[in-house]
């Protein structure tokens, strides 16, 4: 088989045609020679990749083999049973027969590697595999009726889920099969003496042919227990003539329990000898070795899940949680794994604890079976209706999220899992909202920024608080990752929900959710609907809200401080720069702090307004009095009361002598309106007056007063009109209506 594998790929077809072999497989290393009748081989199927072996009988160098090669694939062909390995394909030609079976590696390597592990772990594997092998044998001694005749270890495999299969079959032979290779050819056996019962040694193996089938096997079963547990004491004193019995101090390692059968199996009479179903029967008696050993319990149990009661069951699971993570690993994932993966078709109330094992197991597959292996069954029970593993399936979510593609989460899952939204049950409700987060990143542009929005916007009215609060929460995670429109549309009104929320830690989750989505405003948005809209939190019946809220304005202020702090500078004029004093001036301009130095500031601009601005020559003269004299008004004043009483009031003296006056003043303060013709009057109510000439200052503003007058069609000579402003000792006119109507107001509630 080496030269097939030397030769390069386009030589190794040409040979295979010439030789008429057609090779279904890629071959692979070899992995042991089989006392010399056969070598192993690791290999592929070609059509699926699968793993396999290939056992190569070449008997190119001697043809007394051939029998035996032959025979043994008749009987692989036809024995089929659990315990046996598997017969997969076969290609034969006339010096070689290479037969192809399921993927298994020899017992030896296997025992040197379990030189390392601790007493009681290593004696369960072991027993657990004599179970395997004494049903194997107990099957072709009984019902095939027929001898092995090659028990050994190198009879014995691994499959890759570490149950020990039955081979070796070049002997195997029926007394009545005229075929039979085992009476005439058995001695061609290598090593065959050290493995065959006391009557062959003293007869030969002609003499099986007259006893009974399992008698020369339960002999050989005997010696494969002593090899099993004392690999260094093989083979026993009692194997060799006179074959003494087996002494207490050729236990070993053998468990007491079975070392009374050990003995039984090897005695010297055939007649009296312990068979491999004797040794069956007694180990899987109650509290027998067999029985309760720990993996043999979990096999039969996976075996009969679906014929079990849902009490079996729940034991069985109730075992593998207990102890699952102290089994070989290849029996965890290749044996226990595919079972209880099968069992999940079945539904029923123990599948929502399956779901959990599975994942756990799902742990030791390696990405590239994954999928296969766990991602696809568990994504099929989305779509149950039961309870119980919706809720298995989103509490574990986490420990396969990642395993997930976009085509199989939004096509496969969230069309089952949005039915969770509008589930019965709180918890149900709860747990959907709780794994949006695990799947949104996998959800395409419809579903994320239409459909799941719509769920979340009912899942903000949900009776649960909880609900409410983990739905903000969630919104506040998916806010970067929606759509430009979908943040203007939705963030906004979703998290002033929130705030409105009755539920304190709802209304402190939704100014956090602002916190965490503040770049995915608008610096616009930030100060015109953002803050607003949220700033009625400040004040806060709860104090742990307030605190919040205090902190997200603070962390907006900041944002749009550092913003304003880039928009570039007006060039608008300051008006303070016309005042002659430095010091009013600088205190003008500066910005205002506190409530005092705004009513100073006030005060202030009041004070320069008048008394900086007129000539020291006018502060000792009289203002003139006129009746035909008013007061000039800017045009953006709002019109005179038609009911104002004001004009029967007399003029002052002073008023009139300021109108008379040819006054400097530049001041702020409103222009004078008057029917005389003074240029000097219109500029010194004119801001900056003093840079424009005063004739056309004059003409200006005398024409801006007559068309002011004829729109309002008010009597210039009394705008206010013959009414009081205001009488004291009406009740009408004082503030207890404002104040009825503010208290009003305070009581409504938001919605």
């Amino acid at each position: 088989m080496d030269y097939l594998r030397n030769l390069g790929s386009a030589a190794v077809s040409t040979l295979v045609q010439k030789s008429g072999l057609n090779l279904p497989f890629s071959l692979g290393p070899k992995v042991a020679s089989l006392d010399g009748i056969c070598s192993l081989y690791d290999g592929t199927k070609r059509d699926d990749s699968s793993p396999i072996s290939v056992f190569e009988y070449d008997f190119s160098q001697r043809r007394d083999l051939a029998p035996l090669a032959k025979n043994s694939l008749r009987k692989l062909r036809t024995i089929r049973h659990p315990d046996v390995l598997k017969f997969m394909d076969v290609v034969e030609s006339d010096t070689t027969i290479v037969i192809m079976t399921e993927r298994v590696r020899p017992l030896d390597a296997a025992l040197q590697a379990w030189t390392s592990k601790g007493v009681q772990e290593k004696e369960d594997w072991i027993l657990w595999g004599l179970h395997r092998i004494s049903v194997a044998l107990a099957f072709i001694n009984e019902s095939c009726a027929s001898t092995h005749g090659a028990i050994r270890t190198k009879a014995v495999f691994l499959s890759l889920s570490g149950e020990w299969k039955l081979g070796g079959f070049e002997v195997l032979s029926n007394p009545k099969d005229d075929a039979s290779v085992l009476y005439t050819l058995g001695s061609l056996l290598p090593d065959n003496m050290s493995w065959a019962p006391p009557e062959v040694k003293k007869e030969g193996w002609s003499s099986l042919k007259k006893g009974e089938p399992p008698a020369a096997d339960a002999y050989a079963l005997g010696l494969l227990l002593n090899a099993t547990f004392n690999p260094d004491h093989h083979p026993p004193a009692t194997a060799s003539p006179p074959h003494p019995p087996p002494t207490a101090a050729a236990r070993g390692n053998i468990p007491n329990a079975v070392f009374s059968l050990y003995k039984r199996l090897l005695n010297p009479n055939a007649k009296g000898r312990l068979t491999a179903k004797g040794f069956l029967e007694i180990g899987m008696a109650e509290s027998g070795f067999f029985a309760s050993n720990r993996l043999v319990k979990v096999c039969l149990g996976l075996d009969n899940f679906a014929l079990a009661s849902e009490a079996e069951k729940m034991i069985l699971l109730r075992t593998l949680h207990e102890s699952v993570d102290s089994f070989p690993s290849e029996f965890a994932t290749d044996r226990v794994l595919p079972s209880l993966v099968s069992a999940l078709e079945y539904g029923g109330a123990s599948a929502a604890t399956i779901v959990p094992l599975v994942l756990r197991l799902g742990k030791n597959v390696p990405d590239s079976k994954y999928s296969d292996a766990i991602i696809a069954p568990v994504i099929k029970l989305f779509a149950s209706p039961d309870r119980g593993i919706r809720m298995a399936l989103l509490d574990h979510l986490p420990e396969y999220a990642d395993k997930l593609d976009k085509k199989t989460v939004d096509g496969k899952i969230f069309p089952h899992l949005q039915t969770g939204f509008s589930d019965t049950v709180a918890v149900i409700r709860e747990a959907t909202v709780k794994s949006i987060s695990l799947i949104a990143p996998k959800l395409s542009d419809r579903n994320l920024n239409n459909d799941l929005l719509r769920f979340l916007a009912k899942m903000q009215q949900d009776p649960e608080a909880s609900i409410r609060t983990n739905t903000c929460i969630l919104i506040g995670r998916l806010g970067p990752t929606l759509g430009y429109n979908t943040k203007k549309k939705v963030l906004v009104p979703a998290f002033l929900r929130a705030l409105k929320d009755p539920f304190v830690h709802a209304r402190v989750a939704g100014l956090m959710a602002f916190m965490a989505t503040i770049d995915c405003f608008d610096v616009e948005d930030l100060a015109t609907k953002v803050i607003p809209n949220m700033s009625f939190a400040l004040v806060d019946k709860e104090k742990l809200v307030r605190d919040q809220a205090f902190k997200t304005m603070e962390l907006f202020t900041k944002k749009l401080e550092s913003y304003a702090a880039t928009m570039p500078e007006t060039a608008a004029p300051n008006p303070f720069d016309q005042f002659t004093d430095p010091v009013a001036a600088t205190s003008q301009g500066t910005l205002v702090t506190s409530a005092a130095g705004a009513a100073g500031a006030l005060a202030g601009w009041a004070m320069s307004s008048i008394g900086k601005r007129l000539a020291p020559s006018d502060m000792q003269t009289t203002m003139a009095s006129s009746t035909g004299t008013g007061i000039d008004r800017p045009t953006s004043a709002p019109p005179p009361a038609e009911d104002s009483r004001i004009g029967n009031l007399k003029p002052s003296p002073l008023l009139t002598s300021m109108s008379a006056a040819n006054s400097t003043a530049t001041s702020p303060a409103l222009p004078i309106r008057s029917n005389f013709q003074s240029s000097s009057k219109l500029k010194g109510m004119q801001l900056g007056a003093s840079k424009v000439p005063s004739s056309i200052a004059a003409a200006l503003a005398e024409q801006l007063a007559e068309e002011v007058a004829a729109e309002d069609g008010v009597d210039v000579s009394n705008p206010w009109g013959d009414d009081d402003l205001m009488d004291v000792n009406a009740d009408e006119g004082d503030w207890s209506k404002y104040q009825q109507e503010r208290i009003s107001f305070a009581n409504n509630e938001f919605i």
